[in-house]
């Protein structure tokens, strides 16, 4: 088999750690064309967006009209989340119920983040808890799976607690603090994979030892077909029509809330911050950075040479990383060791489990023909 040579784009930071990128005549990838090509020219963050958005406000306010809440906004505590509830409740009037997926995993300043946010906007807070049992259960048939995306249980939880509360009790508009301006480029499912409940019950079925009672659940065709057209819940993503640069956004969080900077994009996780820092780099070689600081540099929020210098640096600290090993270690009842022994087993995909790949690959490219998703996939 011929090993591809080593090639990073000379537009962005991404690489051939993604093994099927493609660059052209001039070295450039097809992350930074679909940058160019497709989101940039129907993306608008400016004055006709804002005028967008306050009609899509009016909407939500009419329909929302005697009732408790107009909407429902994820709230995590990061900062895309913690700017959409501001701008949502202080910028747009609107009154959204928050609600956050609790899945065992947030670090303090993330909590404490969500408790600044509630009390500075008179928000209120719904917080879903996912059973620790079931959680620790399905994260262990995970990491004994050896799949790279090691998230993908708790992201789960946090789309399915979401969109299920929503459903069941009535709301039409769901607001998410997706965003192009620090996710046009989606990191390959290579990395990250899919919202595949299939391989999610297969990989639970072959590991798992505890039947998931209470954990939430949702496949993607019932969240795109029946909760949209029979529920009529709607999918809204605000910070798409305004200005946003995570520079400006975080020094404003930082001044009218006190809210607090917790390192890389999702590091607001113990888990994850394991995961996207250690776990993946070391057993993979994929680092995450990747995509997120190519869209800074898309953006214009960060040179490229800004980014190659900060994927020079580890994605934190070892001596962080190696207490959060044992505090994972510990919290799902095994050993270190064992750990260990998990990081050091052969490497896997979503391939070497049932799957339903071809099906959710065809509703996305469908719904890319459409324009309901923008960015690259393949």
């Amino acid at each position: 088999m011929d090993v591809r040579k080593y090639q990073v784009c000379t537009n962005c930071v991404m690489d051939t750690t993604d093994p099927e990128i493609k660059f052209d005549g001039n070295g450039r990838c097809d992350f930074c064309d679909n940058y160019y090509n497709s989101i940039l020219p129907s993306w608008h963050p400016d004055e006709s967006g804002a005028k967008e958005l306050q009609a899509i406000a009016e909407q939500i306010k009419k329909d929302g009209k005697g009732k408790t809440y107009d909407c429902i906004i994820g709230l995590s505590g990061g900062v895309d989340s913690s700017y959409l509830a501001y701008i949502a409740k202080e910028k747009l009037g609107l009154r959204p119920l928050a609600l956050m997926v609790d899945t065992g995993w947030n670090v303090n300043t993330s909590n404490e983040n969500v408790s600044k946010l509630i009390k500075g906007l008179n928000l209120d807070l719904y917080t879903v808890v996912v059973d620790w049992e079931e959680m620790k259960d399905l994260q262990l048939a995970f990491l004994k799976s050896q799949v790279p995306y090691q998230d993908i249980p708790q992201d789960h939880a946090i789309f399915a607690g979401l969109y299920n509360y929503a459903a069941e009790n009535g709301f039409k508009y769901v607001l998410t603090g997706a965003n192009y301006s620090t996710e046009g480029v989606k990191p390959p499912y290579e990395w990250t994979y899919l919202n595949d409940i299939r391989m999610i019950r297969d990989i639970h079925r072959k590991f798992g030892k505890r039947r998931l009672k209470t954990f939430p659940l949702c496949g993607m065709f019932k969240y795109r077909i029946f909760y949209r057209y029979f529920k009529g819940v709607k999918v809204l993503r605000p910070l798409n029509m305004v200005p946003y640069h995570k520079e400006e956004v975080t020094d404003e969080l930082e001044k009218r809330f006190g809210w607090q900077q917790y390192g890389n994009k999702h590091y607001d996780n113990v888990f994850t911050r394991f995961y996207e820092g250690y776990w993946m780099p070391k057993k993979f070689g994929y680092d995450k950075r990747k995509a997120y600081l190519s869209s800074l540099v898309l953006t214009g929020q960060m040179s490229r040479q800004e980014a190659l210098d900060i994927l020079e640096t580890p994605p934190y600290d070892k001596v962080l990383a190696m207490q959060d090993l044992e505090y994972i270690a510990n919290k799902l009842d095994i050993t270190k060791e064992e750990f260990v022994d998990l990081m050091n087993g052969e490497n896997r995909t979503f391939r070497d489990y049932k799957n339903s790949e071809k099906l959710l690959k065809l509703a996305i490219r469908s719904a890319m023909l459409v324009g309901m998703e923008k960015r690259n996939f393949r």
